[in-house]
């Protein structure tokens, strides 16, 4: 007799005992870890929705006033990330910093620059991006009221790459570092930037770098096609135990018989 079943019953029983017991396990920890990475992307898609509504929310608001340094330490991307705010003061010269961006334009860098407020404090603007190979203009000289949206800082530096100051090397906003490459007093530097412009709006009145309001403010939500798939994956892996151990039951009562 040949085939499946004639196969399964030539196994001597204490091994083929054993590896079912190998493949059940297998197949348990694989629904255990398709079962969580299901219910972790549940858990970001209520998180993506909760960010969205919060910018949503405030990239359409009237600007305020940027936190003042009594603020500073409690402000958070939870609670003000994205908020629209202004900010009144002079640019320092000679202290701008270019850290690598890529936008709908192409690769480049974002300009940033130290504003000095009224209050005497540093915030620091990124005036917009810069495309590879083209120059950016200076910053406005006297003071000026600059409005955009606050971002909290950036520290480290991009994915796999770090930040190297001593080589000018920026892969992210990181302002404490920043601030420190260009001899800032660190108690006086607000622990957040600022996305000079609004969002969506950019280039609208010329056609100069940088270029400011292309701050993403529009984020994909794909949680729930990937929370339907870990899940449907774990199905699949209980399914497959749920056949194995269906299918050695029936050889156990054929071999009654």
């Amino acid at each position: 007799m040949t085939g499946p079943v004639a196969d399964a019953r030539s196994v001597p029983r204490p091994r083929r005992a054993g590896v079912l017991v190998t493949f059940v396990a297998l197949l348990a920890v694989a629904f255990l870890g398709f079962l969580a990475l299901g219910v972790w992307q549940v858990q970001r898609m209520a998180w993506k929705h909760d960010l969205i509504a919060r910018v949503d929310a405030r990239v359409h608001a009237e600007p305020v006033p940027a936190p003042s340094r009594a603020q500073w330490p409690r402000v958070t991307d939870a609670s003000d990330g994205y908020r629209r705010v202004s900010v009144a003061g002079e640019f320092v010269p000679g202290k701008e910093t270019r850290t690598q961006a890529v936008t709908a334009y192409g690769a480049g860098s974002w300009v940033l620059a130290p504003l000095k407020t009224d209050a005497g404090d540093y915030v620091l603007v990124n005036r917009g991006f810069v495309p590879m190979g083209q120059t950016a203009g200076e910053p406005p000289q006297g003071r000026v009221v600059v409005t955009g949206l606050l971002r909290i800082s950036e520290p480290g530096g991009g994915f796999l790459r770090r930040n190297d100051p001593a080589q000018g090397r920026w892969y992210s906003r990181d302002v404490a570092a920043i601030a420190q490459a260009h001899g800032l007093p660190a108690d006086r530097v607000a622990p957040f930037f600022m996305d000079e412009g609004l969002a969506d709006e950019a280039g609208a009145a010329s056609d100069a770098w940088p270029r400011g309001g292309l701050t993403v403010v529009k984020f994909r939500d794909s949680h729930l096609s990937y929370a339907v798939t870990w899940f449907g994956m774990a199905l699949l892996a209980l399914a497959a135990g749920v056949f194995l151990i269906a299918s050695e039951r029936r050889l156990r009562h054929d071999r009654r018989r």
